[in-house]
C-alpha cells in the first residue's frame, strides 16, 4: 500500500479494510465475554475456569468460538477459544501459568492463572 499521511485516506484505505476484517472475523461467532476489569486490573492476570465440583466447565465446555475479556470500559481482549486453550497449555507447561489453581464463588471452581501480558 502507498504511504500518505493524510487521515481521511487512511481512513478509506487501512481502516475499513481493518473494520471489515473484525466484521468478517466475528460475524455469526459465539463469543464468551468475561467482565475482568475489577480484579485483573489490579493483579495483571486472568483466571480461567476449566472445572466447578468436579465437572468440566468453563474453558473446557464452552461453545464459543472467541473469548471476550473485558478490561475497562474502553479495553477488550478477543481470542479464539482455540487459540486460548493452546496457548494455556503452552504457558503451564513452560511454567508462565499455573494450572489446579482454586477460585471462584467460595472457591468451588478449579482454573488457570495466567498473566495476561503473557496471552497478547
Amino acid at each position: 500500500m502507498e504511504y500518505n499521511s493524510d487521515f481521511k485516506y487512511d481512513l478509506l484505505t487501512s481502516g475499513l479494510i481493518g473494520e471489515t476484517f473484525i466484521h468478517r472475523l466475528l460475524e455469526n461467532k459465539k463469543i464468551e465475554v468475561k467482565n475482568e476489569e475489577k480484579i485483573s486490573s489490579i493483579t495483571g492476570n486472568f483466571y480461567i475456569e476449566y472445572e466447578c465440583r468436579g465437572k468440566m466447565s468453563g474453558l473446557a465446555t464452552s461453545e464459543a468460538d472467541f473469548y471476550a475479556f473485558k478490561l475497562s470500559e474502553e479495553r477488550a481482549f478477543i481470542i479464539s477459544t482455540l487459540e486460548l486453550k493452546q496457548k494455556i497449555k503452552e504457558l503451564v507447561k513452560s511454567g508462565k501459568a499455573f494450572a489446579n489453581i482454586k477460585g471462584g464463588d467460595s472457591n468451588l471452581s478449579t482454573g488457570v492463572l495466567v498473566k495476561i501480558k503473557d496471552l497478547l
